[in-house]
């Protein structure tokens, strides 16, 4: 496999924190661009609540992404491993998106998992391939 889904998958995790702050936006009371955090603050719709929690986690799991693809490759670590790991990780934040407006915490947690298992996994075969 090529480097390149890899890399694609980055740019898919980079990006998906901003769908999920669309869909907190369409989803809320008359969204107003001049105040967005006291806009969302003030929101009592259950899936705007839901879709923003979906982006903020989204940021938190994308910088540990990033660093295991980046440092798995740099390490020389087999190219069908950082892919594979990488579209886990990838199919995973999208379901984890999509558990957490639907209101499914058992299947949210799952996904979650799953994923931060791929992280940690990208992180270790890196290390391991610098000894």
């Amino acid at each position: 496999m090529s480097m390149t889904l890899a890399y694609w998958c980055v740019l898919i995790a980079a990006l998906m924190p901003y769908a999920w702050v669309a869909v907190a936006k369409a989803s809320g009371n008359r969204y107003d661009n001049r105040d967005p955090r006291g806009w969302q603050a003030r929101q009592d719709n259950p899936r705007s609540n839901a879709a923003y929690a979906a982006h903020l986690n989204a940021f938190e799991a994308f910088a540990p992404f990033a660093a295991g693809v980046l440092g798995a490759q740099m390490a020389g670590v087999d190219t069908d491993w950082i892919v594979i790991l990488s579209i886990v990780f990838v199919i995973c934040r999208v379901l984890h998106g999509v558990f957490y407006i639907a209101r499914k915490q058992l299947l949210r947690s799952l996904v979650w998992a799953v994923g931060f298992l791929c992280v940690i996994a990208l992180l270790a075969l890196a290390a391991l391939a610098a000894i």
